[in-house]
C-alpha cells in the first residue's frame, strides 16, 4: 500500500514589506534567493521567491521564510510579512526589527493552530485600527467551516488591505510558484532579485555604494553605526546557534548573514571612522 499523495497546494510564499521596492531591493538581494520584486500598493513591496529551499525538500517552507523575513527586517526601518503554505497548514509571520517575529498558522482545512494573543500583537505592530480591525482578525482566529488556509490568509490580506497592501492580479496565496513568479514579471515595474557579489556591490573606489546597499549598510563609522554592527553581530550568534539547534537552514543563513555584515560593519568603522 503506497501513501496518499498531499491534497493541499505545493509549498510557497510571498514576502510584503513595508517599502518602495527600490528600498527592498538592496536588501533583498542579500538573501542570495533569486525573487522577483514589484509593488504591491502604495506603501508597500512583494518578494516572490523561487523557493529552492523548500523545492528540494531541505528545509521547511515555514523556518525558511521565519528565517528570511527576520533577515530582512532587522536593521531595515520597516517591518516584513511572510505568507505562506504547504500540504499540510498555512500562516504568516510578522518580522520587525529586533523584536521576537509573531505569526499565526492553521490547517490546509482551515482550522485554527495559531494563539489568539498572537493576532492581537500582529495588529498592533503592522498599525491597523486598534478598535476596528482586530474584530475582522480576531474572526480568522476561529473555527469556520467554510474556510479553508487559502481563503483564510485571502481575508488577511484584505483586512491588509486597510493599511495599503494591494498584491498585483495573479499573486494570491496558495497559487503555484510558477505563476507567482510570472504574475510578478508581468507587472510594469516588476525586476528579478538575484545575489550580485560583493565585487559587484561596492562600488570602484573602495567606498561603499549605499544605494545598492540600503539600510542594512549605513556606515558612517560613527556610535550608531558601531552600534548597528555589534547588534547584527549578536543577532547572527543567537540564530546560527538556533539554526544548530533546531537544524534550521532559513535560521543559519539569516545567522550567516548577520555575522558577515557586522563583522564587516565594524572593519569598515575603523577604516572609514567618517564617511
Amino acid at each position: 500500500m503506497t501513501e496518499a499523495a498531499p491534497t493541499g497546494p505545493a509549498p510557497g510564499a510571498l514576502l510584503l514589506c513595508r517599502a518602495a521596492p527600490g528600498s527592498v531591493a538592496p536588501v533583498a538581494h542579500l538573501l542570495r534567493e533569486p525573487m522577483q520584486l514589484t509593488r504591491a500598493g502604495d506603501e508597500w513591496s512583494v518578494l516572490v521567491p523561487e523557493g529552492r529551499p523548500w523545492r528540494d525538500g531541505a528545509e521547511p517552507v515555514d523556518r525558511v521564510v521565519t528565517g528570511w523575513a527576520t533577515a530582512l527586517a532587522v536593521g531595515a526601518p520597516w517591518p516584513v510579512l511572510a505568507l505562506w503554505w504547504d500540504a499540510d497548514h498555512a500562516g504568516f509571520t510578522l518580522a520587525s526589527g529586533f523584536r521576537r517575529p509573531v505569526g499565526f498558522v492553521w490547517l490546509t482545512s482551515g482550522v485554527p493552530a495559531g494563539e489568539d494573543e498572537a493576532m492581537r500583537t500582529f495588529a498592533a505592530r503592522v498599525g491597523l485600527d486598534p478598535v476596528l480591525d482586530p474584530q475582522a482578525l480576531d474572526r480568522l482566529t476561529k473555527p469556520d467551516t467554510a474556510a479553508d488556509a487559502r481563503t483564510r490568509l485571502r481575508a488577511l490580506l484584505a483586512v491588509l488591505a486597510r493599511v495599503g497592501v494591494s498584491l498585483p492580479p495573479g499573486l494570491a496565496p496558495g497559487e503555484p510558484a510558477h505563476r507567482l513568479r510570472e504574475a510578478a514579471r508581468l507587472q510594469p515595474d516588476s525586476l528579478p532579485v538575484e545575489w550580485p557579489g560583493w565585487r559587484e556591490a561596492v562600488a570602484e573606489r573602495g567606498t561603499v555604494d549605499h544605494s545598492r546597499l540600503g539600510p542594512w549598510m549605513p556606515w558612517t563609522g560613527g556610535p550608531r553605526a558601531r552600534a548597528l554592527a555589534l547588534a547584527q553581530l549578536a543577532a547572527g550568534v543567537a540564530l546560527t546557534a538556533w539554526g544548530l539547534r533546531r537544524h534550521s537552514g532559513g535560521r543559519l543563513v539569516a545567522g550567516a548573514l548577520f555575522l558577515a555584515h557586522g563583522t564587516w560593519g565594524l572593519a569598515y568603522g575603523l577604516t572609514h571612522p567618517r564617511d
